[in-house]
Parts: structure tokens; sequence; C-alpha cells
């Protein structure tokens, strides 16, 4: 492990120092390290982290911390992954994959908690450790380690952070049950894997470059910069072009167009990537692309029978139907009856009882509003356009009286007009529900009696 003397690793027993204090981090070529061989670790893909580290590296993340300073962020945040806990944030996090900053961004989001970061990468931990002694970060730990090797930490942890990292691997169940073997009982994990549909001018670029034997070097990279400028219209990479404005940094473009291990997941293989690894689906982190209630897709002939199926079957359904999804983002458990524990339920009662919490990238757009409007809701990290929530005069009562603090019940006697008129109940459910798969709120559901 690291600590707050210096950078130094532990790999079967022998300390190893991971980062030169007098070269330049940048300059080093290739800490492939054959004890970290094994399922997945492959030299290729090492090598290629340590000359092209993942994320583009900051020497800076104070702005960051200012984001997290928000203290409604942070309760929202939590109750994303336990709507059925109470709020603390003294908890573990494990951070698999966690590149050049993803680990110190955590440390200073929690500071309270304990966050370890795990990679096979030299150079990417190298970067996290200039970040910890930076900004003085004493909750961070740092090891060389593949996440297939994640148990030989010898702990477990309340939460698990592995974004951008599956899809990389020679054997990536091997990856995720090795994840899971590490999260407690109670514990969620926030997964991040690559979808198909939307990556399909990547896939198609990548075999371009198989085709042509082009590797990730730097002449190769200006190379296919300057190529991508005259690709035809209407290729299938022309709008990743135009909306990941990044791939014209070095760095992305090479973990895009000239990985050397990756692969995709549609909705049902990532539920069956998740069954096989004995894990549970709570929610996606952001669930209303794949909703059948929202946007465009509540308007189709066909909603009524998507209505008809499991929410699963609606899903992969609806990723057909939007076809550009570039990944998926999910909260998944340990297993069921912690799925179950967390799920927000307004089918039966307690509902009344759940404390909605605003989502920090929500507005309240109050300008040019459609006919009979009194206000229209956007979540500002939805990508597609058609994601956004009109309300009317009642509903926008509701909503500007949720502060954090009162539950459902207590804003509808607050709000509403007349709270015992017959039908506001019915009222409130259908608006509160909506709101929470439109990404408006979360649930704080901690007040519900636990059940025995």
């Amino acid at each position: 492990m690291l600590n707050q003397g210096g950078a130094r690793n532990r790999v079967n027993g022998s300390p190893r120092s991971l980062c030169s204090e007098t070269k330049p981090i940048m300059t080093i070529k290739n800490h492939y390290d054959p004890q970290l061989t094994g399922l997945g670790a492959s030299p290729e893909v090492q090598d290629f982290y340590d000359r092209y580290p993942y994320p583009r590296p900051v020497d800076n993340l104070q702005n960051y911390g200012r984001l997290w300073d928000d203290y409604q962020r942070r309760v929202a945040d939590f109750h994303l992954f336990w709507p059925a806990q109470t709020y603390r944030e003294d908890y573990s996090i494990l951070v698999a994959g966690c590149g050049t900053s993803q680990a110190a961004k955590y440390a200073i989001r929690w500071p309270s908690a304990q966050i370890t970061g795990i990679d096979f990468s030299a150079t990417s931990l190298c970067k996290t450790e200039e970040l910890k002694r930076k900004h003085n970060l004493t909750n961070l730990s740092l090891q060389q380690l593949p996440v297939e090797r994640a148990g030989e930490l010898g702990d477990s942890f309340d939460q698990i952070i592995c974004t951008g990292v599956l899809h990389h691997l020679v054997e990536p169940d091997a990856g995720l049950g090795a994840l899971r073997s590490v999260l407690k009982p109670d514990g969620a994990m926030h997964l991040m894997v690559y979808a198909p549909y939307g990556r399909a001018g990547i896939y198609m670029l990548q075999d371009f470059c198989r085709r042509l034997d082009i590797s990730a070097s730097d002449d190769a990279i200006r190379d296919l910069v300057t190529a991508l400028k005259s690709l035809p219209p209407g290729h299938p990479m022309e709008t990743l072009l135009r909306t990941a404005p990044d791939f014209g940094d070095q760095a992305e473009l090479a973990d895009a167009l000239l990985h050397p291990q990756d692969r995709a997941y549609s909705v049902p293989q990532l539920f069956e990537f998740l069954q096989r690894a004995g894990l549970a689906f709570g929610r996606w982190t952001r669930q209303a692309p794949y909703s059948a209630r929202c946007g465009v897709i509540a308007g189709l002939p066909q909603t009524p029978r998507l209505e008809k199926i499991s929410l699963e079957q609606q899903f992969a359904a609806v990723e057909l139907f939007r076809g550009t999804m570039v990944r998926h983002s999910a909260v998944v458990y340990h297993n069921e009856s912690s799925a179950q524990l967390n799920q927000i339920d307004f089918a039966h009662g307690g509902w009344l009882d759940y404390v909605p919490i605003r989502m920090a990238d929500t507005v309240c757009v109050l300008e040019r509003l459609p006919p009979g409007a009194a206000a229209v809701l956007i979540n500002r990290s939805h990508t597609f356009r058609d994601l956004f929530l009109p309300v009317n005069a009642i509903e926008k009562r509701f909503f500007d009286a949720i502060d954090g603090k009162r539950s459902i019940a207590e804003i509808v006697r607050v709000a509403a007009p007349s709270p015992k008129e017959t039908g506001i109940a019915d009222l409130a459910r259908d608006f509160f529900e909506q709101l929470w798969w439109q990404d408006q709120v979360l649930f704080d559901t901690s007040r519900l009696p636990k059940a025995t």
C-alpha cells in the first residue's frame, strides 16, 4: 500500500518504488511487471496504459473539490446507491482500475471515507500519487494490482467503483467475480461498461486500424487525427466526433481506436454478465434514457406493448430504439436481498414516507414553456434531448417543497392546495414516481420500518 510517507508498492511481498522523484513521469515507457501477469494483466494492455495513461492526467483537483463541497450533492450521491441506509460518510471505497485521477477524486469527494485505488499501470498510479501528495489525501491508499487480483488486498469494501475497466480485460468475468468477492454483503458497486450500438463507428475504425496494422504510437495517432477530418458525411463516427471533443486528445483517441483489448455489452449481455458473477442489478445511474415512461419513448405507438414486458426486456428494447448509447452505467449489489432492500416501489405502501432529494444536475426552466406548463425540469447530465418533464402548477408546488428533509406526505400537507382533496394522493404518487424515473430526484427511504 502507498502511505503518506512515500510511493511504495508491494508485489508478492517485495517493496518496489513506483514513482521517480527525479525524472518526468511522462518519460516512462514501459513498466510491465512480470509479477503482475495472470488473468487480464497482459503485457500489451499494461504497456498501452503506461505509454498512454487514461484519462488525461490533471495536476489540480481544487475545482473538483469545490463541486463536492455541496452537502446536498453528497447526500444525493449516497442515496443513489443506498436509498434504505441513513446517510453517512465514513465508509470504505475501492476504486478498481483507478487510472490517473479517479481514486484521488473520490478521496477529495469523501474526506471521511477510506479510499483504496488499484491499477496495473505504474504510470497512472504515479499520476495519482502526485495528486495525493499535492492535496494531502491521507485517506487514500494505492497499490499496483490488476482488478482480477483484488482479493489479495485482504479487505472488503462498502462500495466499489469500476468504470471503463472490465471491458478491457481478457477475462471480464474473472475481474467482476474478484470484485464481488471483496464487496461487503450490504455493499454497492458502480459499474460502467461500453455499449455496442452507439460505438459502431468506433469499432469500424478499430477494424480499419487492425487491417492496416496500425498500433499505438505518437505518429500513428497524429495520422489518425488527420484521417478523421476526412471521414465521409454520414459515417457512424461523425456524431461521436462532434459530441466528444476529447477525441483530439492523444490518450482519448488511443483508448478509443487503438486499444489492444476492447469489448462491449448490450443490455441483455450486461444482465447475463451480472448474473454469472452472482450480482444483482439495482438501477441505472441515469435511468430515464432506458425507460418506457420518459421522452419520445413514452409516446410511441408501441409503448403499450413495451409496458407489458419485464423491465429488463424494456431496457433492452429501448436501447435498440435509441441506438446511440455508448456506455451502460449501473448500480449493482452483492446479492438479490440487498437489491430488494434498496428498491424504490410505488406499488405498495410506504412511499409516502420516502424523502425526495433533488439530483444535483436538475434545473427548473421557467421561460419559453409549452402550453399549460408552469415549469420544465431538465437533468443536465442527459445526452438525449427528448428527456425533459413539463410540470403543472400543483406539481411545481410539490417540486418547490422538496428540501431533502420532508417526506412526500409532509410535502403534500404543506404544498397541496387542499391536502385532503380526493385524488391528491394519487396525483402525488404519480408525480414523484415520474420524478424518480426522469432522474430529477432520488429517495431516502431509511425512515421506513425495517423488515424483520
